[in-house]
């Protein structure tokens, strides 16, 4: 199985960048991993917010094919704890899907067509936290969750 993570804008705090490239690296041991990083929408000023997540819509559409699962880390998506997002992610693997794609969204969320596309959603918090934050606490959670499938001491419960 594949897993992708696409997002909009890139990470700028170099602490969170050092943070995701250690558990990328991890994560190399278990599974094939990339982040897809969509540049920012040029000019988003002069767009209303629904025209800005119109465009960004485009762009992460165009990242996928039909044949993958999508998931979109949404403030209204399920709510796992790490032990039961493990479970999740190995029934994919059992249920022979062969690239999971999370989205992480602009600054106003995600257009209807994202959702319509979507085969699911989850939420790592009700928090709200920034999307460069977000990046770093999901790809330690991916790496968690392998972790905990394998039986080793990263997880303590």
């Amino acid at each position: 199985m594949k897993i992708s993570l696409i997002c909009i804008g890139k990470t700028d705090d170099q602490h969170i960048v050092q943070g995701i490239e250690v558990y990328t690296k991890r994560l190399k041991h278990y599974v094939n991993f990339q982040i897809v990083t969509i540049p920012d929408i040029k000019n988003s000023k002069n767009l209303t917010e629904d025209q800005q997540k119109e465009k960004e819509a485009q762009l992460l559409l165009k990242n996928c094919t039909n044949q993958d699962y999508i998931i979109l880390l949404d403030e209204r998506g399920k709510e796992y704890s790490s032990v039961e997002f493990s479970n999740f992610l190995e029934k994919q693997m059992i249920a022979s899907v062969t690239h999971l794609v999370f989205m992480i969204g602009g600054p106003y969320g995600f257009d209807e067509s994202v959702y319509q596309r979507a085969n699911t959603k989850i939420s790592l918090s009700r928090m709200t936290f920034s999307h460069q934050m977000v990046r770093l606490f999901f790809v330690e959670q991916i790496y968690r969750a392998y972790t905990i499938m394998r039986g080793e001491p990263y997880h303590h419960e």
